[in-house]
């Protein structure tokens, strides 16, 4: 499962990567996810389901990170803590890269924490814990 894992997101990477650029497709995006999942971080717990609205909600997302001049994406590092043999919670260390205009890029290291789930070949993520993004954006200003 570890592989499966790793490689999830290095090819979420490349997903991401591609949405900045706006070449995505956001079906590809999408099947990155289970049928439903849980999202956690200081605003609060969501839950939704991967459908429609997902995609819609997560074209803004890429939208306003290429607003903010989010320039790259970058996979640092995955670790995997295994739950049992179809389950994990993925440590997930990336890097965002930001044009600041004429001012030097800004770079900001971060994790996210991925329920992940793999019942067939494919893991899904299910679930995700992240930090206040807005909160780090600011300080940084890049918001």
């Amino acid at each position: 499962m570890e592989k499966n894992v790793k490689d999830l997101f290095e090819r979420y990477e490349k997903l991401f990567r591609m949405a900045l650029r706006d070449q995505v497709d956001m079906d590809q995006v999408a099947s990155s996810y289970a049928t439903a999942f849980v999202a956690a971080s200081p605003a609060g717990v969501s839950v939704g389901r991967n459908d429609d609205h997902l995609k819609q909600m997560m074209q803004q997302g890429f939208e306003n990170y290429r607003r903010i001049g989010t320039k790259n994406m970058r996979l640092r590092n995955v670790r995997i803590a295994p739950i049992d043999e179809h389950h994990c919670l993925a440590h997930v260390a990336w890097t965002a890269i930001y044009d600041r205009g004429g001012e030097p890029d800004v770079s900001i290291d971060f994790e996210v924490h991925y329920l992940v789930q793999q019942l067939e070949d494919t893991p899904k993520i299910f679930g995700w814990v992240s930090g206040d993004e807005h909160a780090v954006l600011k300080e940084h200003g890049i918001v």
